[in-house]
């Protein structure tokens, strides 16, 4: 069983932990999310991934790589584990990193978390990639018009909280 630890409101650990996906939070609770959006550093295009149509939410749907950090994981540490584990990808020498956070308020849903954005540039290639195909069932690499074009689609995870990691 994997843990989160619980952050108050200004994003301070409390000391206290959750299990995963157990959505079950207090008001003035958060949890903490990564995203690590990888640019090629050649053409400037992303690494998207699409979704399996297994997930229960937004199967199919594109999105970058990311996930919950663990119970006594710094966010740039769950960061790069996310990104190994799902891409197969080591961005910890890469260009980049901690771009911006925001926080989501979902008290009907008793999900409120708090999400990290990196952006990481390095000289990758399609034989670099090796899926988590649990989590996903297939990648591209967009331009930025792309993904815009996907989220107007409404397709693209995260698009209109994340959107200034692309400019």
């Amino acid at each position: 069983m994997e843990y989160w630890d619980i952050y108050d409101e200004n994003k301070q650990l409390t000391g206290r932990t959750m299990v995963r996906n157990d959505w079950n939070m207090k008001p003035g609770d958060y949890h903490l999310t990564v995203l690590g959006v990888l640019q090629r550093a050649s053409d400037g295009k992303y690494l998207i991934t699409q979704r399996v149509e297994t997930k229960s939410w937004a199967p199919g749907w594109w999105e970058v790589t990311g996930g919950g950090v663990l119970a006594g994981e710094t966010s740039r540490e769950a960061v790069l584990r996310e990104v190994r584990e799902e891409t197969g990808l080591d961005v910890s020498g890469w260009d980049g990193g901690y771009a911006f956070s925001y926080k989501r308020e979902n008290p009907e849903e008793k999900d409120n978390y708090f999400v990290d954005i990196y952006r990481f540039i390095g000289e990758f290639t399609e034989a670099d990639v090796h899926l988590q195909t649990a989590e996903a069932q297939g990648f591209r690499f967009a331009t930025v018009e792309e993904i815009a074009a996907f989220a107007g689609e409404g397709i693209f995870l995260h698009y209109d909280s994340i959107k200034k990691v692309f400019e």
